[in-house]
């Protein structure tokens, strides 16, 4: 792999962020690979476990955007690893309740691994379900 496609993949990571920032759930579906999967480890039973293929990754993000008042996301480190189609990214995010009910905010690591396409084949997101909980009135949900 070469260090244009390491660029095009970090290319593909911050697009997946400026999507959600953007709420525009179309450029984010697209950024995914027919096959592509969202896996969530961390769901703990309360939050959704993830997603596979364009039609559900569509069907998990867009009711996310349309819920919440805006998102920012603050990426604080973006490296590849060994292998040049796996990204690490350590992040921050900062969702606006609706109604003005305050800030969801929860700190991130995700990796995305991407085809020699520059799709996204896999993400997975790992994020303090506890933190999330609370900030939903979820807390005694939790398993």
């Amino acid at each position: 792999m070469t260090q244009p496609a390491v660029t095009q993949n970090k290319a593909t990571v911050r697009k997946f962020f400026e999507a959600l920032e953007h709420d525009d759930v179309e450029m984010l579906v697209d950024l995914f690979a027919d096959d592509g999967q969202q896996i969530n480890p961390y769901h703990s039973g309360v939050f959704p476990t993830g997603a596979k293929g364009k039609e559900e990754i569509h069907e998990y993000w867009a009711p996310v955007i349309e819920r919440f008042d805006g998102m920012a996301f603050y990426i604080d480190e973006l490296l590849a690893t060994e292998d040049p189609n796996m990204i690490f990214v350590r992040y921050r995010g900062e969702i606006k309740l609706p109604d003005n009910g305050g800030v969801y905010a929860n700190d991130y690591y995700s990796t995305f691994r991407l085809n020699d396409m520059g799709k996204i084949i896999e993400y997975v997101e790992i994020f303090n379900p506890i933190t999330a909980a609370k900030s939903f009135g979820l807390l005694n949900q939790i398993n």
